[in-house]
């Protein structure tokens, strides 16, 4: 009986090998990750550190406050100080107008994706491609012509006049990405669909949009969070706090020596809650909706 051959030593030392580096790759990967935690979470650290931390002891060095306390947070809630008196006012606008800014951008886009890519617009797809040149313009360089169109326009210091600005920079990537997404969807639905009779409204609001949900869903929260956060137009469009927004609100803080930093940490997570507890309810629906088709020609 023929004895079992055993291994040469150059595989061996070969295995050894490539283990030690398959090892050491996954240690690279862990301490990576670990850094890039460390390195996101600290910003978050820092906020809820300081909202616990008395007004009069945010400048101590501390790791941790030696008293922690809620009561920059019930200050918020009061309004009980100078910066703060129309919170839920001006907390109320910036929910309008991140709902109002969806809303619109959801309809525009659906409507203007349906006509493109199901009704086949003479010249649709070249319109949408060239709609995205807009975003080759910083939206920095066209506060001033945004500022004097709304002026002619008479809507300057209302919310309307915010939300047609959030709006334009938000529906040229909702148009394309919808675009791209529903061409997923088999156009041998409309057919039959026409078989039976449907309009073309019909099939809009019984097949189109039902299919579509995951990319909708997706470009709503995409459009919502856009004009939630939004500063700049925000700041050069409202002009009256009746209708400024909340990250006006916190702006406010800015402007003296003696900025009370606890509360404006208190101030920035409570507003950062809404749309955090958004994301991710819609969390499973966001990386499908937004990138659906992106490796499509």
């Amino acid at each position: 009986m023929a004895a079992p051959s055993l291994p040469h030593a150059p595989e061996i030392r070969s295995a050894g090998f490539y283990t030690a580096r398959r090892l050491a790759g996954s240690t690279a990967e862990i301490l990576l990750g670990l850094v890039i935690l460390v390195w996101t979470l600290l910003p978050i650290y820092h906020m809820v550190m300081l909202s616990l931390t008395p007004v009069n002891e945010a400048f101590g060095g501390r790791f941790w406050p030696d008293n922690p306390t809620l009561e920059n947070f019930r200050t918020v809630f009061a309004q009980d100080h100078f910066f703060l008196q129309r919170f839920w006012l001006q907390l109320g606008n910036s929910v309008v107008v991140a709902l109002a800014t969806m809303a619109l951008v959801l309809v525009v886009a659906t409507l203007a994706s349906f006509a493109i890519g199901r009704l086949k617009m003479p010249g649709g797809h070249v319109i949408s491609n060239l709609a995205l040149l807009t975003y080759l313009i910083p939206m920095a360089f066209l506060a001033i012509p945004f500022y004097r169109v709304m002026s002619q326009y008479g809507i300057l210091n209302t919310r309307t006049a915010l939300v047609l600005a959030m709006s334009t920079f938000a529906i040229p990537y909702a148009i394309w990405v919808l675009r791209q997404y529903s061409e997923n969807v088999p156009f041998e639905l409309d057919e039959a669909a026409k078989v039976d009779g449907a309009t073309p409204v019909q099939i809009l609001v019984m097949v189109y949009i039902p299919l579509l949900r995951p990319a909708l869903i997706a470009i709503g929260t995409y459009a919502l969070l856009l004009a939630w956060n939004e500063y700049l137009y925000a700041f050069l469009l409202l002009s009256s706090e009746t209708q400024h927004t909340i990250p006006l609100t916190m702006g406010y803080f800015l402007v003296t020596d003696d900025s009370p930093w606890p509360l404006l940490m208190a101030t920035a997570i409570i507003y950062a809650l809404p749309p955090a507890a958004l994301y991710y309810a819609v969390r499973k629906y966001m990386v499908t909706g937004l990138t659906a088709g992106a490796t499509k020609a």
